[in-house]
C-alpha cells in the first residue's frame, strides 16, 4: 500500500506579465484560458511535477529567479497555476514573507492575535500559547509597542515564532533563517528539529548548504522554471554546484 501524499503537484505551471511586475489583471485570471504566451508574458514555472509524503524534509535549491519562492506559494495557496494541479492535503505554516500579515500601527500583542487567528487559531487558543510566543521571540518589552516601531530582527522572530507555533503538519521557510544573529538562528534550528521529530513535513527553500544538509534528506533542483532534479539531498547539490560552480 503506497504512502498517501501530503503535497501533490502535477505539471503545474505559472505565468507572469514583465512589464506589470508579475500582477495579472482579473482580466487575465477570469478571461481567455489560453495557454499561448504573449510577448510580455514569462513562465515563472512550468511542468512541474512532484508528491511529498508526510514528514519528509524537502530542499528547494536553484539560482535566483529560478522559481523558487513562487513554488512555495503556490504550496501555500497564496498563488494559483495557471495549468496543472496543486494540492495540499493538510494545513500549512507559512514562512515566506517575514511581514506577511502583521498590521504596521497594530500593538505586537494585538498582532499576535491577529496573526495567529488569520491562520485559523481561535483567541482561546492563542491566550494559551501567548506567553512562549513571546519568550521564544524575547520581545517581552515591547508587547504594547506598534509593530512599525520593532527592529527588522524583532519582527523576524515574532513571525518566526509565531508561525511555528501553530499547529499545522506542513512548514514552508523561505530563506527567513538568512535572517537575524546567530543566537536565535540556533533557537530556530532546535525548534524546526523538534517539529521535524513530531513527524510533521518541512518544505524549505535556501541558498544555505549547512541548513539543507542539516534538515533535508531529498532535494527539488529548479533551473529555468523547470524541475531539473528530484532526488537525495546530496545529489540535488551536488548536481546544482556543478552546474554553478562559484555560486
Amino acid at each position: 500500500m503506497s504512502t498517501p501524499s501530503v503535497i501533490t503537484v502535477n505539471n503545474a505551471g505559472i505565468r507572469f506579465r514583465r512589464n506589470h511586475k508579475g500582477r495579472r489583471s482579473l482580466k487575465d485570471l477570469f478571461g481567455s484560458k489560453t495557454r499561448r504566451s504573449k510577448p510580455n508574458e514569462f513562465w515563472a514555472l512550468r511542468n512541474v511535477s512532484f508528491t511529498v509524503a508526510p514528514g519528509e524534509a524537502i530542499g528547494v535549491v536553484g539560482r535566483n529567479g529560478q522559481g523558487k519562492s513562487t513554488l512555495l506559494k503556490l504550496v501555500a495557496n497564496v498563488l494559483i497555476p495557471d495549468e496543472g494541479h496543486v494540492q495540499v492535503h493538510a494545513g500549512v505554516a507559512p514562512l515566506i514573507e517575514i511581514t506577511g500579515g502583521f498590521v504596521d500601527d497594530l500593538t505586537v500583542r494585538d498582532n499576535v492575535y491577529l496573526t495567529a487567528g488569520l491562520h485559523g487559531m481561535t483567541r482561546e487558543q492563542v491566550a494559551a500559547k501567548f506567553d512562549d510566543i513571546i519568550d521564544f521571540a524575547e520581545i517581552e518589552d515591547f508587547l504594547d509597542t506598534p509593530y512599525k516601531h520593532l527592529s527588522s530582527g524583532m519582527k523576524v522572530r515574532l513571525a518566526f515564532s509565531v508561525v511555528t507555533s501553530l499547529e499545522e503538519p506542513v512548514l514552508l521557510v523561505d530563506e527567513v533563517l538568512a535572517v537575524g544573529d546567530k543566537s536565535f538562528r540556533n533557537k530556530c534550528y532546535r525548534r524546526i528539529e523538534e517539529m521535524l521529530g513530531e513527524g510533521r513535513t518541512l518544505f524549505f527553500v535556501s541558498h544555505n548548504e549547512g541548513d539543507l544538509k542539516r534538515f533535508c534528506t531529498r532535494g527539488l533542483y529548479l533551473d529555468k522554471g523547470t524541475l531539473k532534479l528530484d532526488g537525495p539531498i546530496m545529489d540535488v547539490i551536488n548536481a546544482y554546484n556543478e552546474d554553478y560552480p562559484g555560486l
